[in-house]
């Protein structure tokens, strides 16, 4: 029977972690903040001490039903996959949202394993994740990466998608695809490139050289 100073305990830590972890995601602004990673995580811990309890009578108390300490569990992970989904926000064509849903599923994973009184995996599961969020944070900001860009051009029937695709290929940049469609009765064409690059600066020469372009009329640029 878990003593009631290991109940207070566990929960007090779960708190701690779970409120540290959701600190990070405040700082930057994120939905899932402060109190939601702190929610989640002692929500955890007190289902798993509830199911250690449950599991810890059956034994002893015959109106107990015996029953597997790790359904509850299973069940608080599937429950936790539904509010990470509900911080996934897809603007436009980028997503936004995906490592503060997988801080909620580790934080869950934490308080799990405190509230089973596995404290050095929860532990060590914490000081990872923290460390993903702020020392992995500086490293991924200095490596170099490839930006995806979306460059949408209206123009009229004469324009040469040749001569386009090669002022984006002269600063660097690399095609990846190109989708376009045309208006027989405006005599209008849409241009769709998608292309990449590992200087974004580019982007605003490339700009301006298409805008030179007289038969390009309109021009949208997403990420």
């Amino acid at each position: 029977m878990i003593s009631p100073y290991e109940i207070v305990f566990k929960l007090l830590l779960g708190t701690l972690l779970g409120g540290i972890i959701g600190f990070e995601r405040q700082t930057h602004g994120r939905a899932a903040g402060f109190r939601t990673q702190l929610l989640v995580c002692v929500a955890c811990v007190l289902l798993m001490i509830i199911s250690e309890s449950y599991y810890a009578q059956s034994p002893i108390n015959t109106q107990f039903t015996r029953i597997d300490p790790t359904r509850i569990a299973a069940g608080a992970m599937t429950g936790v996959g539904f509010l990470g989904a509900g911080v996934i926000l897809k603007t436009g064509l980028s997503i936004q949202g995906l490592t503060t849903a997988a801080c909620i599923w580790i934080v869950s994973a934490i308080g799990l394993a405190i509230g089973s009184g596995q404290y050095l995996a929860g532990i060590s599961g914490f000081v990872i994740t923290f460390f993903s969020l702020w020392g992995l944070r500086i490293l991924e900001g200095r490596m170099p990466r490839l930006t995806y860009r979306y460059v949408t051009m209206f123009t009229d029937e004469s324009c040469d998608e040749k001569l386009v695709a090669s002022l984006f290929e002269k600063k660097g940049f690399r095609i990846v695809k190109m989708d376009y469609s045309i208006d027989f009765a405006e005599n209008k064409k849409t241009f769709i490139f998608t292309v990449t690059t590992r200087d974004d600066s580019m982007i605003r020469e490339v700009i301006g050289e298409i805008a030179g372009v007289s038969s390009v009329k309109r021009l949208e640029v997403k990420s």
